[in-house]
């Protein structure tokens, strides 16, 4: 059984990767040096080593790649544009916030063979069915455990491989399953025998429980016995005939139950192993919500000091965290300048040691990556501390850079009475800035307020940092350029000075920003007003100063009073990254998810304190039985460490529904762990809420480790017998990690 099958290792591309190649791995204009890269025989491994290290090396899998670049399209081959040119230069670029591989070959041909190929094999992992995937996991385990090379196992190198697996197995047992699979008995199994082996260690007897409640024979599903699963067990309702035929259309392996019109035991474990089977309601995936409402109506996915890849004080600046956050799906993204030397304006946290970029490639990078992933409205954040002159070039890189993507005038030529909506500004790049006088007003002062947002709730707040103190801002009034200033269209930053007074005066393209600390007391002193506040105008809210190491807030805090412009760290993994992914992973990932409308009807009044009292309040039940887990990854890559696996659910939404659940551990058992333990909660406001499944390794000694999570909104979850598929620290896959759930939701009698 080699899954790769014969049609991929004959392309010309694929077969020159085989054979190797050296190849310049460039890190700067100064680090260049050969390295030997091949793909190994499994097609999905990359191998490479230095020429003259002794045994070291390094493997990567083509499933850790999302894209390869050609030519110079990284901050670093452009830097060395000169000395290579760019049919000899490709990037590989990694998912998450793994750094990319940039490389220079010695050919054209050479480096075609490798993009063509990345490309291509890109393509085949994307395509795999379950079966497919499975059966090269399969495969890669018999590689990596395959010591000798010579293509059997012997039942020492199966005990090696099941440590390697995560998995704690008396030896009696392991060695009844070997001898079961050796069927010729000479105390060594061949692949296709080692397949049935690694089949009896994975039966799911959870699952063929399921599976023998519903079938008559305890063989197949009869049409109407899956009908009747789906029914009462998937909550299918309506739909549980016609849908019971699609699955075993598309699920079901064997020819003759497809004829039967049934479904077996291995079409139903592949059913609830894929997408259609898990956690995540398949229809709200795509792009499913009304974008025709104004803009302060919709949650937008957005980016603070998005030009870090690092920490706050000496971290390196780069392009390539606009592309990564834009990747992830970010709407709103901030650009931090200064003057910089020669009249060109730079890219940097101010008065510290990060390092610069230089603002016309950020909007270079912007032109060509904004609307990759979503064709919704960006918006640029700009925190301008730079002079007037400086001003205008930026004015003018905008306006040449941009062209007709940067909206410069109103859609209709109307002063409007509401914000225009994502659908109408499709396609648009938004300003975000300082105005002198108002749309409406033919005010024409040079003068404004401070001229960059940060700054000045920086100087009024408690919290702030030497950092944050400029000069700039300690004068009162700062010059800002008229170009500049014609280019903010419905993103005029001004000075939040209570909601009385906005109530009273603001206009629906004025927009304020909030330090967290500053937007937390509001949240507390008048949540209310705040989510009426949030009705009409955007509100902005970032991180506060002290988070020199780009730790982030909880952005719930802010989601529940409707605040639209929640700013994180996005270069910064954990719990408040992981709830900005679950929040936005529905409507398509676009970055734009619609409120719920408790919080854009005018006439309805909401407080996140007390959820009871708004109109149309039903609390629900959540029952969330856990079952089992499958292939966690290893926590430590050490041979004889396995971890003791718990689950807990967390529940993030208005505070009274804030709530954590765990289970048990299981001792050394991350292959197939069973808890069979069911945690309750209440939901106050399932509109705002979202739902955290984490698996941690327990250790008595410290804190447990993190093994996987998976965050989606609590109105996205699909009720029944449920797969989760765990993501990494990362927020990427990591497949066949999983759990079996099965969920119940019921309104609170």
């Amino acid at each position: 059984m080699d899954p790769e099958g014969p049609r991929v290792k004959d392309d010309p591309h694929i077969k020159m990767m085989m054979a190797g190649s050296t190849l310049r791995k460039v890190k700067s204009r100064s680090w260049k040096k050969q390295r030997h890269f091949r793909l190994l025989e499994d097609g999905l491994t990359i191998w490479y080593k230095s020429r003259w290290a002794g045994k070291g090396h390094t493997t990567f899998s083509i499933a850790e790649i999302e894209a390869v670049r050609e030519g110079h399209q990284s901050e670093v081959l452009l830097c060395i544009a000169e000395e290579y040119p760019a049919n000899l230069c490709f990037t590989l670029v990694f998912q998450g916030r793994q750094g990319n591989l940039d490389l220079v070959a010695d050919s054209p041909e050479e480096a075609q063979a490798w993009i063509q190929g990345v490309r291509k094999l890109i393509h085949k992992a994307e395509n795999m069915d379950e079966k497919e995937r499975l059966d090269q996991w399969v495969w890669d385990w018999f590689q990596k455990a395959d010591k000798n090379k010579d293509g059997k196992m012997n039942f020492k190198e199966v005990r090696k491989l099941l440590k390697m697996m995560n998995v704690e197995m008396n030896e009696d047992h392991a060695l009844h399953l070997f001898t079961m699979a050796d069927k010729s008995g000479s105390g060594a199994l061949e692949i296709e025998q080692f397949v049935q082996f690694y089949k009896m260690l994975t039966q799911r007897d959870e699952v063929w429980k399921v599976f023998q409640d519903y079938s008559a024979d305890g063989e197949k599903l009869m049409l109407e016995e899956l009908e009747n699963f789906l029914m009462l067990e998937q909550h299918e309702g309506e739909r549980s005939s016609q849908h019971a035929q699609e699955l075993i259309d598309h699920y079901e392996p064997s020819e003759s139950a497809k004829k039967q019109g049934a479904m077996s035991f291995d079409g139903f474990q592949m059913y609830l192993c894929s997408q259609e089977g898990s956690i995540f309601k398949p229809e709200l995936r795509g792009l499913y919500q009304d974008m025709s409402q104004p803009l302060s109506h919709y949650f937008i996915s957005s980016s603070h000091n998005t030009y870090l890849l690092e920490d706050q004080l000496r971290g390196h600046s780069s392009l390539e965290a606009y592309i990564q956050a834009l990747k992830r799906g970010c709407r709103c993204v901030e650009i931090d300048c200064w003057d910089g030397g020669d009249g060109e304006p730079i890219v940097y946290h101010g008065h510290t040691l990060t390092s610069k970029i230089l603002f016309k490639d950020v909007i270079s990078t912007l032109r060509d990556y904004a609307f990759k992933v979503s064709d919704f409205p960006v918006i640029l954040s700009l925190e301008n501390h730079c002079s007037v002159e400086q001003q205008t070039v930026m004015a003018q890189h905008l306006s040449q850079i941009l062209g007709d993507t940067l909206l410069t005038s109103l859609l209709d030529g109307q002063v409007p009475q509401l914000l225009p909506s994502p659908q109408e500004l499709k396609g648009k790049i938004l300003l975000k800035a300082k105005k002198i006088g108002g749309r409406d007003s033919s005010v024409d002062g040079a003068l404004t307020d401070e001229v960059s947002d940060e700054e000045e709730t920086a100087n009024s707040d408690a919290e702030t940092l030497s950092t944050e103190e400029t000069p700039a801002a300690s004068k009162s009034k700062s010059k800002l350029s008229q170009f500049l200033s014609d280019l903010v269209v419905y993103c005029k930053s001004v000075h939040f000075h209570d909601f009385e007074h906005s109530r009273l005066n603001a206009k629906c393209y004025e927009m304020s920003s909030f330090s967290e600390s500053k937007a937390k007391k509001l949240v507390k002193d008048a949540g209310p007003e705040f989510v009426q506040h949030n009705k009409r105008q955007l509100s902005r809210i970032y991180p506060g100063a002290l988070r020199t190491d780009s730790s982030n807030y909880n952005p719930q805090d802010m989601w529940n009073v409707g605040c639209q412009i929640v700013a994180l760290n996005f270069q910064k993994a954990g719990l408040e990254m992981d709830l900005n992914d679950g929040l936005f992973r529905q409507n398509g990932c676009c970055g734009f998810v619609l409120k719920p409308e408790f919080m854009r009807d005018e006439g309805t009044q909401f407080s996140p304190e007390r959820p009871e009292e708004r109109q149309g309040y039903k609390p629900l039940r959540l029952s969330i039985q856990v079952i089992s887990g499958q292939q966690l990854p290893k926590v430590n890559p050490k041979e004889g460490s396995i971890v003791d696996p718990l689950v807990r659910v967390e529940v993030y939404g208005v505070p009274k529904d804030q709530a954590k659940e765990e289970t048990n551990y299981i001792n050394n058992n991350g292959f197939n762990p069973v808890w069979n333990e069911t945690l309750n909660f209440i939901i106050h406001a399932p509109e705002l809420a979202l739902v955290r499944f984490v698996v941690e390794d327990h250790d008595k000694a410290s804190k447990n480790d993190f093994v996987g999570q998976f965050t989606l909104p609590f109105t996205c979850i699909q009720a029944g017998y449920r797969h989760i598929h765990l993501l990494s620290k990362d927020g990427t896959a990591i497949p066949p990690s999983s759990l079996f759930i099965n969920i119940s939701i019921s309104e609170l009698t």
